[in-house]
């Protein structure tokens, strides 16, 4: 079904990430549809307390929806009863859902950079469009003059490597005042699996660049045959004046194209870089089905009046202020819990999801 859709070539919709994120995740599920005896589409999703549902992976995937065969259609509603949700919300939904196209409330673009006529052209264009990777080529030769020959590993596939990206991710979120992904034991189990997991169309690739011996930026995505998924980029801040980052991520595209990667799905986000790389963008959906029920009522007032009293804050200065210190102050104080072993609401909505 992937191969036979492009839209569903992203790894995040392969089987392979789904059994993963199963093997941590008690609440993973997988619905299948049939059409008599043939069976037709799959649905993963996570199911949560009250009937609250989630993509798979909860809100770490780029990429959601149904892998299901060309032109099927479905009820929505019905597909709610069966999975027992009262609620399911999706905030990168693939492209051509029609089914689910009623219930989008925002659609939005996740640029890729487009490597199907190979690295050269693509870099050609990028140098075409702006000067700032002439800079970059100077960055290089720098790097390389003051701390050593650079090497890019585009498939290191060790450990130390992984640990090396989530150490410097972690350092970032903290800096940022963001929740760190790392401090949730799960997260780091489900990239180690991931780094295991090699199949005929599916793996996960840990890149990294150095300069002489030393580690100075990196990056953990997956992959699914001729498509790459940007997850986890990260880089060593002692060689921030070089810019690592950017210097990593030219030559992941350089070893994906020679890897005979065709694009790379760098996902939705405000980061500079993301607009710097791209070739063209992909389209995705943030929104919810409400299941019409008692329940699914509930669900989807909490939800609207959350959502409405975000839109007073962002469009009130001060307030905004207030929010963003407060947020900082949480995402230390969340951070510090997880490490120490207390997860929060995770045990019991375990509990709910096994009653």
């Amino acid at each position: 079904m992937q191969r036979s859709t492009p839209s569903f070539a992203n790894p995040f919709l392969s089987p392979e990430f789904t059994i993963a994120v199963g093997r941590l995740r008690h609440q993973a599920r997988v619905a299948v549809l049939f059409d008599g005896k043939d069976i037709v589409g799959f649905f993963p999703f996570e199911r949560r307390g009250l009937g609250y549902g989630v993509p798979i992976g909860a809100w770490h995937s780029d990429c959601q929806g149904m892998v299901h065969e060309v032109g099927l259609e479905w009820d929505p509603q019905e597909l709610m009863r069966a999975c027992g949700l009262a609620i399911w919300e999706f905030n990168h939904l693939v492209d051509g859902q029609r089914s689910f196209e009623p219930y989008e409330i925002l659609r939005f673009e996740s640029p890729i950079m487009d490597l199907s006529k190979g690295f050269d052209p693509f870099f050609a264009k990028l140098r075409e469009n702006s000067s700032r990777f002439r800079a970059i080529s100077r960055k290089q030769r720098k790097l390389s003059r003051e701390i050593g020959d650079l090497r890019f590993v585009f498939d290191a596939c060790d450990g130390e490597s992984l640990r090396k990206v989530m150490e410097w991710k972690s350092a970032q979120y903290i800096r940022m005042g963001w929740p760190d992904r790392f401090a949730r034991p799960w997260i780091v189990e489900l990239l180690k699996d991931l780094l295991d997991t090699r199949t005929e169309g599916f793996c996960g690739i840990v890149s990294m660049l150095y300069a002489g011996d030393e580690p100075v930026a990196g990056h953990f995505g997956l992959r699914s045959d001729h498509v790459m998924a940007h997850w986890f980029p990260a880089y060593n801040t002692r060689f921030s004046s070089y810019s690592p980052g950017l210097i990593m991520h030219l030559k992941l595209a350089e070893g994906a194209s020679a890897a005979s990667v065709q694009h790379i799905d760098m996902g939705p986000g405000p980061e500079a870089y993301k607009q710097w790389f791209r070739s063209r963008d992909l389209t995705v959906a943030k929104g919810r089905i409400v299941r019409r029920s008692p329940t699914g009522a509930l669900h989807w007032v909490r939800r609207v009046s959350s959502e409405r009293v975000h839109e007073v804050v962002s469009g009130h200065q001060s307030l905004y202020r207030a929010a963003q210190w407060v947020r900082t102050g949480c995402a230390h104080v969340s951070t510090s819990l997880r490490r120490d072993g207390h997860s929060g609401s995770e045990p019991k909505f375990r509990a709910v999801a096994r009653g």
